[in-house]
């Protein structure tokens, strides 16, 4: 004798399953549109894309700060090499320019050192006379 609850509910109706397969489908090509350009696979197959630009977008984060880094070593090396041609190290100026009271940061002492010779030598002789 077959199991009567198994017939019974084959004959019962159950609602579809429903899914907003619009919303997924956009958030998938949106992100495939993200990845755009990219080599192989990592263009068109959604898990790969996927996995791609989430490791990109860590590359990002990580590479702003990475970016302050290099720009504040850059504006050292600037500082420390036309100090040198007034006859100082890059510590000595710094120092003197703490001791004199001049607030002045190292990007703008940088370009001042790159585009604007004389006034950085102005700014290295008001330091060495404090």
């Amino acid at each position: 004798m077959r199991n009567i609850g198994a017939i019974i509910q084959k004959r019962i109706k159950t609602m579809p399953r429903s899914v907003n397969h619009v919303a997924s489908r956009a958030r998938r090509k949106k992100i495939l549109g993200l990845t755009r350009g990219y080599f192989g696979a990592r263009k068109n197959v959604w898990t790969v894309a996927k996995n791609t630009w989430e490791k990109g977008l860590t590359y990002a984060y990580r590479d702003r700060k990475n970016k302050k880094r290099n720009f504040r070593a850059l504006w050292i090396q600037r500082i420390n090499a036309a100090a040198r041609l007034e006859g100082m190290s890059y510590s000595k100026l710094m120092g003197a320019l703490h001791k004199a009271g001049i607030e002045i940061n190292r990007k703008v002492l940088a370009d001042l050192a790159m585009n604007h010779p004389e006034a950085f030598k102005a700014v290295v002789a008001k330091a060495k006379a404090a």
